[in-house]
C-alpha cells in the first residue's frame, strides 16, 4: 500500500490549546504524524511518496473561496497586527447576532471558526495545503488502479466545513479527495468517518449531494465534540436526502457495539452504489485516548481493517485524529494491515 506523506506536517507547532479551562500543550502536535509514519514503515506497508502539487479545483469546489483566502493569509495578517501568540478565535457570531464578515483579523478568526481550541500558527496554511495534496495524490493513485492508499494527513481535516475551521481542521482532505473522484467520473463515492468525533465538516459539505454517501460512527454529540451535529435524525437534505447516516454511540462503547455500526454503515454504502470509498481514519476510538470515551483495543483496529478490506472497494485512507498516546502509530498500521490482509 502506498503512503503519501509530506515533511511539511512539522511546520505548525501551536504553543497552546484551551482545554478544561486551561492553556495546555496541544493534543494535535507534529509527533503524531512521526509516530504513524514510523509504525507504517515498520509494518512494511510499501513505498512512501511525496504528494504532487495538484491544483485547487477540488478544494474550491468544496470550500468557499473567501474562506480559503482567509486561511492562506491569516497568519501574516495576525503577525502584522503585532500579536505575539498563536491566532486563537475569541469572539463568535452566535445566535441572534449579525452574520456579517468583519475586516479585522481578530473578528475574522471568530467569523470562520466554530471552536476556540483550534489556533492558527506559523506554517498552518503550508501544512494544511500539503495534507490536502496528500489526499488528492492518494485519490489520483486510486484512479490509476491502486486497491488501497494511505494519505498521512497532518493537520487533520474532517471537521473543516465549507467555510469553517475547528477541531484542529482547516481544509477537508477527505472531502477534497471525494470531490476529485467525482470530478474524474466516479458515479458515486462514499465517505466513511471512523474517527471518534463526528465528521461535521464532511457532512456539511455533502449534505445536499446525491452522489456522495456519507456515514459517521462517533461519540454521541450529547456527550462529545462537536456537540451540535451528528445526531441520528440527520439524513441529508434536498437531493441528498437519505445519503447521510450517523451512528452516535454512548460513553464506554466496546468494539462489538461499534462493529455493529460499521457493518450497517458498509451495508448502506454498498446499497448506495458507491464505486470508491474514502475513509476518514481517526484512531482516537482507542481505549487510552485522552479525549474520547470508546473502548477499542489495538487488536480491534486490525479486525475492522479486515472488515473494510472485505467491502471490496478501492479505498483511500485519510488520517484524522488520534492523540497523546504512542499507540496511535500501531493502531493506524493495524487498520492498514487488516485491510491488506482481506482486500
Amino acid at each position: 500500500m502506498i503512503t503519501v506523506y509530506s515533511d511539511t506536517h512539522r511546520l505548525p507547532a501551536p504553543r497552546g490549546e484551551i482545554h478544561g479551562g486551561e492553556l495546555v500543550t496541544p493534543f494535535e502536535s507534529p509527533f503524531r504524524a512521526d509516530l504513524i509514519l514510523e509504525a507504517v514503515r515498520e509494518a512494511g506497508h510499501g513505498p512512501v511518496i511525496e504528494p504532487e502539487e495538484l491544483g485547487m479545483e477540488a478544494v474550491l469546489a468544496i470550500h468557499d473561496a473567501d474562506y480559503v483566502r482567509f486561511l492562506e493569509t491569516a497568519w501574516d495578517r495576525w503577525t502584522a497586527e503585532g500579536y505575539a501568540g498563536d491566532a486563537i478565535p475569541t469572539c463568535f457570531p452566535a445566535r441572534r447576532m449579525v452574520q456579517r464578515r468583519p475586516e479585522d483579523i481578530d473578528g475574522l478568526l471568530g467569523y470562520y471558526a466554530f471552536a476556540a481550541e483550534t489556533s492558527i500558527a506559523a506554517g498552518t496554511w503550508q501544512a494544511t495545503l500539503a495534507a490536502t495534496r496528500c489526499a488528492l495524490t492518494g485519490a489520483a493513485r486510486l484512479q490509476e488502479g491502486e486497491r488501497g492508499v494511505f494519505a498521512l494527513c497532518r493537520p487533520p481535516g474532517h471537521h473543516a466545513a465549507r467555510d469553517l475551521f475547528g477541531g484542529y481542521c482547516y481544509l477537508n482532505h477527505a472531502a477534497a479527495a471525494a470531490q476529485t473522484l467525482r470530478n474524474a467520473g466516479a458515479g458515486r463515492v462514499a465517505v466513511l468517518d471512523v474517527d471518534f468525533h463526528h465528521g461535521n465538516g464532511t457532512q456539511d459539505i455533502f449534505y445536499d449531494c446525491d452522489d456522495v454517501f456519507f456515514a459517521s460512527i462517533h461519540g454521541d454529540p450529547k456527550d462529545a465534540f462537536p456537540h451540535f451535529l451528528g445526531f441520528a435524525d440527520e439524513t441529508g437534505s434536498g437531493p441528498g436526502e437519505g445519503s447521510t447516516a450517523n451512528y452516535p454511540l454512548p460513553p464506554g462503547t466496546p468494539y462489538d457495539r461499534w462493529a455493529e455500526a460499521l457493518d450497517d454503515a458498509l451495508t448502506r454504502i454498498r446499497a448506495s452504489g458507491a464505486e470508491t470509498l474514502v475513509v476518514s481514519l481517526g484512531v482516537d476510538t482507542f481505549e487510552k485516548d485522552p479525549i474520547s470515551f470508546f473502548k477499542l483495543t489495538s487488536e480491534d483496529f486490525t479486525r475492522y481493517g479486515e472488515t473494510l478490506g472485505r467491502a471490496g472497494l478501492p479505498t483511500l485512507f485519510c488520517m484524522e485524529g488520534g492523540y497523546g498516546v504512542p499507540e496511535i502509530g500501531l493502531n493506524t498500521a493495524n487498520v492498514l494491515t487488516g485491510f491488506e490482509r482481506a482486500a
